[in-house]
């Protein structure tokens, strides 16, 4: 590759039925988004940014399907199982209807929920590397 190479992730970018509602999900457990104008809002996590914006065209009366080609999931991390209980208690008291505590593949526990549009969106944990 010459050396060429992409050095981090600077932002996804989802098409949503609904911004208002979007919006409203999101600012539950994301805060206030960084940039909202008509057809666009945008929140941080971390030092990546995720874009939603509005259909230009008329969308079926159908979700997202995380099983069709495509993005799976947006996995949002949390270092410790307390911050993860953490999350699923708020996620609770705001309303937000989620998994129960699942294990992965590789051992971690996470939590999964769906937005809106049916985007799914998993909360897991992955504890700090160990330092060599």
């Amino acid at each position: 590759m010459n050396g060429i190479k992409a050095q981090f992730i600077d932002h996804l970018s989802f098409v949503v039925k609904d911004l208002q509602t979007t919006e409203e999900f999101y600012s539950k457990f994301l805060g206030e988004p960084i940039i909202k104008n008509d057809g666009l809002i945008v929140f941080k996590v971390g030092n990546i940014r995720l874009f939603f914006k509005l259909s230009p065209k008329e969308i079926p009366n159908q979700n997202y399907d995380k099983d069709d080609i495509g993005v799976n999931h947006i996995g949002l991390g949390v270092r410790t199982i307390e911050e993860l209980k953490k999350f699923e208690e708020h996620l609770s008291v705001v309303g937000i209807k989620h998994s129960e505590f699942k294990t992965g593949k590789f051992g971690n526990e996470y939590i999964w929920f769906d937005d809106p549009s049916g985007i799914r969106l998993e909360i897991y944990h992955r504890p700090l590397e160990p330092r060599a």
